[in-house]
């Protein structure tokens, strides 16, 4: 199915049902700030497996990041965050980076002992953001690569369906999407390191 959503002000009823498939094990692909991407809630087991499987992916060696509706989740899904790193997000989300963060003991238990950090992400797009609000979970969320392997990202939401639409539950279009991902930014260390430069210019 391909679901439009307005991007600036997307309609409670089309979240709703967004919400209901993804709380019944559904999978969606939708926009972010960056690139499109896959989706599913954290806490659905075999919506997570099944995304795994879409990338072609051991989930142990997975790098799936979460989509966060704001700073409050950090409390429950990731450890050790000091006074800087939590000033460093505050200063740069919403926004097109995913910080890797240790992760807490509240991860849910497909990902327990598996991974011992954490990606999030706060988009500065009001249809992720929504989702999550609605949902109450984050989204666990990874980057569509272009099938083609010209281009690293498919921009074009029905493009997106037709090639993938079938794979999924919905594909929301919600306008163009970038072709560039999000800047990732390691706060597991000393000091904040970029692991990957992408669509945010990060100055710390």
């Amino acid at each position: 199915m391909l679901m439009r959503i307005h991007s600036e002000d997307p309609g409670d009823r089309q979240i709703l049902k967004l919400v209901e498939i993804l709380k019944q094990d559904g999978v969606i692909i939708y926009p972010t700030d960056t690139v499109y991407g896959f989706g599913c809630d954290i806490s659905k087991a075999k919506a997570v497996e099944r995304i795994a499987r879409l990338k072609g992916i051991r989930l142990e060696k997975s790098n799936f990041s979460f989509i966060c509706h704001d700073l409050s989740h950090l409390s429950i899904y990731t450890r050790h965050i000091d006074n800087q790193t939590f000033k460093l997000m505050k200063k740069y989300l919403p926004g097109p980076y995913t910080f890797i963060l240790p992760a807490s003991n509240n991860i849910p238990k497909i990902f327990k002992n598996k991974k011992k950090t954490v990606g999030i992400r706060i988009p500065d797009h009001n249809i992720p953001l929504e989702i999550v609000k609605q949902l109450g979970n984050p989204l666990l969320t990874t980057s569509i690569h272009d099938i083609d392997h010209v281009l690293d990202y498919t921009t074009d939401p029905e493009l997106i369906h037709e090639n993938l639409g079938h794979l999924v539950d919905v594909v929301i279009d919600g306008g163009f999407g970038n072709n560039i991902p999000s800047t990732v930014v390691d706060c597991t260390g000393e000091t904040p390191t970029i692991i990957r430069e992408g669509l945010g210019v990060f100055e710390e």
